[in-house]
């Protein structure tokens, strides 16, 4: 029972592999350059909506199809994030600027509602290359005292959006939604404190170039 068990699993994962590899051999890749706005935020008790920034994202792509419908679009794109954050507490009051910049590489699967119409989903993973931090007021001096090395270097989190395309043309919105912190853990007067301790969130608008 349990060979049988094993021959009809494996009959099937080959059957469907082998539907997937003519799906992808009957549709060809698609290759292309992004690019487009963001709108980020730290989200944290001490962020709102007038804590956003503006940057923007450039990139490449590439859209390999499953089926028909569905295709796999890994990236890999240069993207600026970070907020204006408020702080007050026993070792830290004022306001500073978090400008941080990362090489993103998302991979999202693409399901197309409609031939022109597209809904988006998946994880990312970034990598920080530099990191800035600004004083705008307060009594702790963000700027020289917050540099590059106090932030951690990966990024990750998930990824959704919705996309339009017109031939070689694309547009769209993409919401990224931070699972690990920005700060590093450091010791403050003794006591162990992760500075900023917050996440990215990052809203961006996005148009796209195929070369196919």
């Amino acid at each position: 029972m349990k060979n049988s068990r094993n021959i009809i699993l494996a009959s099937f994962v080959l059957t469907f592999m082998g539907y997937i590899n003519a799906n992808a051999q009957s549709n060809v890749t698609e290759f292309g350059v992004k690019g487009g706005v963001n709108f980020s935020n730290l989200y944290t008790d001490n962020a709102d909506d007038e804590n956003v920034l503006t940057g923007f994202n450039v990139g490449l792509y590439a859209k390999v199809p499953v089926t028909n419908s569905i295709s796999i679009q890994p990236e890999i794109y240069y993207t600026g994030k970070g907020a204006e954050v408020v702080y007050n507490n026993a070792f830290a009051s004022g306001t500073a600027k978090f400008k941080l910049n990362y090489i993103e590489v998302p991979v999202m699967l693409v399901a197309n509602v409609t031939t022109n119409f597209n809904v988006q989903v998946g994880p990312y993973a970034g990598y920080l290359i530099n990191g800035k931090t600004t004083n705008e007021s307060g009594s702790y001096n963000f700027q020289d005292n917050i540099n590059t090395d106090n932030f951690n270097k990966i990024d990750a989190g998930v990824a959704a959006g919705l996309g339009i395309d017109l031939e070689t043309v694309s547009f769209g919105v993409r919401y990224n939604y931070g699972l690990t912190k920005v700060g590093k853990e450091r010791n403050y007067y003794g006591t162990n404190q992760t500075f900023p301790d917050a996440k990215n969130s990052v809203l961006s608008f996005y148009g796209a170039f195929s070369f196919n």
